[in-house]
């Protein structure tokens, strides 16, 4: 059989079509050059991009992911008093054996309390990530399991609560803002469900659950949606349509180091079968950055989101070897020890990655296509690419795991394209990345994927990709990088190369970002994509970059129509790139130095072109930043006529982009 890779697709087409379709000149290009990483770094998950509002809402923190933490973390015994009762974390019988952890609550002289201070209820309260956003006439699914342990059936109250007012014995039952009752009946686990509507807004807000009813009973599985989330699908909606803002072509996920276990070994390796059953029912683990993952977003989750925004998923597996940072430290080469499972494990390790395959393309007849049915989905999600490692070592172990695994799932399905990894500092002199290129074009693999983060001056002066062979079958995702600032001119420095990867898009197929969040106050990283508080996201000059080169997609490059009043100096860059199937043709032009310049660019080529196009300009002082504090730098759009040729003055540190129909 034929293998339909990735290239082939994107970069084989007919002479007729072209002269037909396309005009004279241009090169074809990849359709998917820009696209988004999602890692759960800097808390870009739970307290992110998942709409959950309850913090540790499982009780499973534990110490292991962060110092100072245990199964009470995020919650606290909400009473006016002493002497009311007692929460205790218990292990006995648990909801299920993911979840060994719950809350046993006892509560007792609760009906003395009913009118002390206005108090109503005894009982457990969670102040979720920094505090609850609550909006005026937003409705709140609440779910929760509880049990009876002393044989009696208990009233609840939950309650929306605005901060508490005054001081030691002054201090009055916080504002309810919205709440429902529950009646929890029996002595098994149960769940109860509720929907709660805000009577006021809150940016503070607190959940409380308070028994009305002296006695015990046990509690799990905490929860609070919005019902508005991103398309009905548990996701912020803020931060989501920041994301579908990109326009991005494909979506890398979970990580990163999370897929295979970061420094913790592979007993913290992402197993994807743990996030795609009932949420109830996954196994939440330590996250490689500190902190704990609930994996309320899980593959389900993270399919889905791909489908809502139009996004080719691109999942990434372990393959057998762990992370070098697992032994004390990072060297990026060539010391560094790495953990690698036996060979007879690697058959299990294989099996995972075939039933990840049979989950998103299967139907409902087979096993895992019935699993995905099950959980709501019942058309399958069209699986295209699959990555394998990230950035481990290019070690014997690697090769030896990696060619084993590689070999199994393209024998059983050639349809998939399998993307490989070049190591860690992906620049040619390091020994991972030669020995990685090397292996990956003995054993075909359709895409490598580099990583580097480097100062602002690297992407300005370097242009690696013009010497990359053009006969080599294996291409390039530039699956993670940045310059390591995030001011204007660092955003100018990854456009200009851009422009150079869209230059080199026949070589180049994908190019992601990383990392793309960080919440406010819990930063792994910097700089990040989008930073975020719970209000709002706040979108860098970065942002706004690669916000360009989403909405600028084609297959066509052209890189004679635009020519420059002075010798390039890195500094300027341009390009010109045509959606043949859109009609659409795109002019890119970058100006990173202190110096005005002029373009005249020469688009008569293009028949048919329309004289109204749509202009957009990034433009400002080279130290500007977008920060929680201001915004200065957003894009400014003006209808403009023009013609065929023109001429036009590019201002010092802009970035401008003429959207032009044909």
């Amino acid at each position: 059989m034929v293998r339909k890779y990735l290239t082939l697709a994107l970069l084989a087409t007919s002479a007729s079509y072209l002269s037909a379709q396309v005009p004279a000149g241009g090169k074809k290009i990849s359709n998917e050059l820009l696209g988004i990483f999602f890692e759960d770094i800097s808390s870009s998950a739970d307290g992110g991009l998942s709409a959950e509002l309850v913090q540790n809402g499982s009780f499973e923190y534990s110490p292991i992911e962060h110092e100072g933490w245990g199964a009470g973390t995020a919650w606290k015994f909400a009473r006016p008093g002493h002497s009311l009762g007692y929460m205790e974390p218990r292990q006995i019988n648990p909801l299920n054996a993911n979840n060994t952890n719950y809350m046993h609550i006892h509560v007792e002289r609760v009906k003395e309390f009913y009118d002390y201070k206005g108090w109503k209820g005894v009982g457990l309260q969670n102040d979720g990530f920094d505090g609850i956003l609550i909006k005026k006439g937003a409705k709140y699914d609440f779910s929760v399991f509880m049990r009876n342990t002393d044989g009696k059936d208990k009233e609840v109250r939950v309650v929306l609560s605005a901060p508490q007012q005054g001081f030691g014995p002054m201090q009055r039952e916080p504002k309810a803002i919205g709440e429902a009752t529950i009646k929890v009946s029996g002595n098994d686990w149960k769940k109860y469900s509720a929907v709660i509507e805000a009577s006021d807004d809150c940016a503070k807000a607190s959940l409380q659950i308070l028994s009305l009813t002296e006695g015990d009973y046990d509690i799990d599985m905490v929860s609070l949606y919005p019902q508005e989330t991103f398309k009905g699908h548990g996701m912020r909606t803020d931060l989501a349509q920041a994301l579908a803002d990109l326009h991005p072509k494909f979506m890398r996920f979970p990580g990163g180091c999370v897929v295979h276990g970061g420094g913790d070994g592979f007993w913290n390796t992402y197993m994807w079968k743990n996030s795609v059953g009932p949420k109830e029912q996954r196994k939440g683990q330590k996250n490689t950055w500190g902190y704990h993952q609930s994996l309320s977003i899980g593959y389900y989750e993270y399919f889905q989101f791909c489908e809502d925004l139009g996004m080719e998923p691109v999942p990434i597996l372990p393959c057998g070897v762990n992370c070098q940072g697992s032994n004390g430290g990072w060297n990026m080469y060539p010391t560094q020890a790495q953990d690698a499972c036996p060979m007879s494990d690697m058959e299990q390790w294989t099996q995972d990655a075939l039933d990840l395959i049979e989950w998103a393309n299967g139907d409902a007849s087979t096993k895992w296509g019935k699993v995905r049915a099950e959980a709501g989905h019942p058309a399958p999600f069209n699986l295209k690419y699959l990555g394998l490692g990230n950035e481990e070592k290019i070690t014997p172990e690697f090769e030896e795991r990696f060619k084993y695994m590689y070999e199994k799932i393209t024998a059983a399905h050639p349809e998939i394209v399998i993307v490989g990894t070049a190591g860690p500092g992906s620049h040619a002199g390091n020994p991972d990345y030669e020995e990685g290129w090397k292996f990956a074009t003995s054993l075909g693999v359709p895409i490598l994927d580099e990583h580097y983060y480097e100062p602002r001056d690297y992407f300005l002066n370097k242009r690696q990709y013009d010497n990359y062979p053009r006969d080599r079958k294996t291409k390039v995702y530039l699956g993670e990088y940045a310059a390591k600032d995030k001011k204007l001119i660092d955003a100018l420095a990854e456009g200009l190369y851009l422009l150079h990867v869209e230059k080199n898009a026949d070589v180049v197929v994908m190019t992601s970002y990383a990392p793309l969040f960080a919440r406010k106050g819990a930063t792994n990283w910097d700089p990040d994509l989008i930073y975020f508080d719970n209000e709002r996201p706040f979108l860098t000059c970065s942002y706004y970059v690669q916000q360009m080169f989403g909405l600028s997609s084609g297959d066509y490059y052209y890189g004679d129509c635009v020519k420059f009043n002075r010798a390039d100096d890195n500094l300027l860059g341009q390009s010109v790139v045509l959606d043949s199937k859109a009609k659409k043709l795109y002019v890119k032009i970058c100006n990173a130095g202190a110096e005005a310049a002029q373009a005249n660019i020469d688009l008569s080529r293009f028949k048919g072109m329309k004289p109204n196009v749509v202009k957009t300009t990034i433009s400002g002082k080279p130290d500007d930043e977008n920060n929680y504090e201001s915004q200065p730098i957003v894009p400014i759009k003006e209808d403009l006529n023009i013609k065929a040729k023109l001429t036009e003055k590019v201002a010092p540190y802009s970035f401008v982009m003429y959207t032009i129909s044909l």
